[in-house]
């Protein structure tokens, strides 16, 4: 089977789910996940200040629809976690730009590197095994992975419900893992079979690519040509 139809597949069908951003939408997700690259919530003001705009217009985008199912915020209003970018201890730990991060799934952490212009040493364990898993991921490829075979879970679209962060984590997140082998990972999706579709790394890598090119293409392009 052509391993490329699979993945186009998903990535149409995730583009049903969510909008392509305009380029405020983009720009302002972009400086936002800086922020919260410090480890700690961002505030409205900060936020603001770092797209060099008013609070309101910062605190339009914030509650604009457009990311609501990527944006999570705290009782006090601060920003706690982005595109699973959070300063929150996960299954998932990513350690870039010399500061310890995590995602709130698998598939956050291949999706961050990029968005954050930096490598990334990811470290996680199977769900099925215990075993560890260790990659290091920068924008454009996966440098390394530890052990070979790893595969990675992937969320059916049609049973995700993306009307909020907090949903999305738990009927997305909560089902996106690496796996140490293709067997342990048959062996959990079993336990999940009308939930999620098993994917090779490079498949993986692949998808979330895509999916960084649908949401933020255009800003990831002009910070490309902007760049020293």
């Amino acid at each position: 089977m052509n391993k490329i139809a699979p993945i186009d597949e998903l990535v149409a069908a995730f583009a049903r789910r969510v909008s392509v951003l305009s380029s405020d939408e983009q720009r302002a997700g972009i400086a936002l996940l800086h922020e919260l690259a410090s480890g700690e919530p961002v505030t409205i003001t900060q936020l603001a200040q770092a797209l060099g705009n008013t609070v309101e217009a910062a605190e339009a985008f914030v509650k604009g629809p457009a990311l609501k199912p990527f944006l999570y915020t705290n009782e006090q209003g601060r920003i706690v976690a982005f595109m699973g970018l959070t300063g929150t201890p996960t299954h998932h730990q990513l350690t870039i730009k010399g500061r310890t991060l995590w995602a709130w799934c698998a598939g956050d952490s291949l999706v961050l590197p990029e968005l954050l212009d930096g490598t990334a040493t990811i470290e996680s364990r199977d769900p099925e095994t215990g075993e560890p898993i260790r990659l290091t991921v920068s924008a454009t490829r996966i440098e390394a992975a530890e052990p070979k075979g790893i595969a990675m879970s992937w969320v059916r679209t049609d049973t995700w419900d993306p009307s909020s962060a907090a949903r999305t984590r738990v009927s997305a997140c909560h089902f996106i893992f690496f796996f140490a082998s293709r067997a342990s990972g048959e062996r959990w999706q079993a336990k999940h079979p009308d939930k999620t579709l098993l994917l090779s790394l490079d498949e993986a890598f692949a998808l979330v690519k895509r999916i960084n090119a649908h949401l933020f293409g255009a800003e990831l392009a002009r910070r490309r040509v902007e760049a020293p």
